[in-house]
């Protein structure tokens, strides 16, 4: 949404479009992809890591760890580098980050000064309710991921998910969960995702206690912002 958002306001300008391809997001991804080239009437540039060979599995493994306090080397390494070597100076970033995501935009943009960025969602007061509605709207079927009722169509097993999100994907996707199980049993208690409140222990994924399974199966339907947004681009 917000690329067709930026390409109807930037039309006449260089717009680039881009995707950096992950070897474990759900296949269904490129499907959507290519409903999405359709609809903006443009290609969309693939970008793809050859030194991990755009896998995250490989990624942990060689860095030796899944998840710090600066983030997830995966993110690092198979999508702002690949982002940094695509970039020109004089380009400005148009970002998806919804409505709700106002307080992420202004830290990237305090972490970022010299970044010239925008985010045309926030801008329109869509959340991301509205655009996966809009995007139905237009007759594009969402990635499987949101259709089995998942926050976000990223990897199979993001290691950024809570333990409610990993429980989903433990019963619905069993062969990346034990994948990421196989990488911690490898790297040991420093590539633990979680900790008990109480004692202060790490655990692994794989003595992650029962819990409820956290997905979101509420349909998504358009707020008053939707109408607008859609005349922008009609």
């Amino acid at each position: 949404m917000a690329t067709k958002l930026a390409l109807a306001e930037y039309a006449g300008q260089d717009v680039q479009i881009i995707n950096a391809f992950l070897k474990n997001e759900h296949e269904d991804n490129r499907r959507f992809l290519a409903d999405c080239e359709r609809w903006f009437g443009r290609t969309i540039t693939v970008l793809r890591d050859q030194k991990f060979d755009a896998d995250i599995i490989q990624v942990f493994r060689r860095k030796q760890f899944m998840k710090g306090l600066a983030g997830a080397p995966c993110s690092r390494e198979l999508k702002r580098k690949l982002l940094d070597d695509w970039k020109q100076p004089g380009d400005v970033m148009v970002f998806g980050y919804t409505a709700e995501e106002q307080d992420r935009f202004e830290d990237f943009i305090e972490r970022n000064p010299d970044r010239a960025v925008i985010a045309p969602l926030i801008e329109k007061g869509l959340g991301k309710d509205d655009c996966k509605a809009m995007i139905q709207r237009a007759g594009i079927e969402l990635p499987l991921m949101y259709r089995k009722g998942y926050d976000n169509a990223n990897c199979i097993g993001c290691v950024k998910g809570g333990e409610g999100y990993f429980r989903a994907i433990r019963e619905d996707f069993p062969t990346e969960f034990e994948a990421l199980c196989q990488v911690q049993d490898e790297i040991g208690e420093g590539a633990y995702l979680f900790r008990n409140r109480k004692t202060g222990e790490r655990y692994s994924l794989r003595d992650i206690p029962d819990g409820p399974i956290r997905r979101n199966e509420a349909p998504p339907s358009c707020s008053f912002f939707c109408e607008m947004a859609e005349q922008e681009y009609a």
